[in-house]
């Protein structure tokens, strides 16, 4: 079965947090990065990946993307802090490591 992902992104200061989910990660990143859909993170450049997790199917992952969405951003800072500290930019240093 195809994996499934919830990620959070946002900008360069870390002042919005976006929350989505996909089917194909380097794929829908490189989509906020180009900017091909006008939407929320175009609108706000959330464009950095901050965290993530992955799911065995698409289901889990949307249940998960309502929950994390349903909780207030201190809860998000949190999942944040606890996988990458830094706030580093983890479609660079992982997905994309020679962009």
């Amino acid at each position: 079965m195809k994996k499934s992902y919830v990620y959070l992104l946002t900008n360069t200061n870390n002042t919005v947090i976006y929350v989505g989910v996909t089917a194909d990660l380097i794929r829908r990143i490189y989509e906020h990065e180009t900017g091909v859909f006008c939407g929320f993170s175009y609108r706000y450049n959330c464009n950095k990946l901050v965290y993530y997790e992955e799911y065995s199917n698409i289901d889990m992952a949307i249940e998960r993307e309502k929950q994390i969405k349903a909780g207030n951003r201190r809860r998000k800072e949190y999942l944040i802090t606890i996988a990458n500290p830094e706030w580093v930019d983890l479609a660079k240093e992982w997905l994309f490591p020679y962009v």
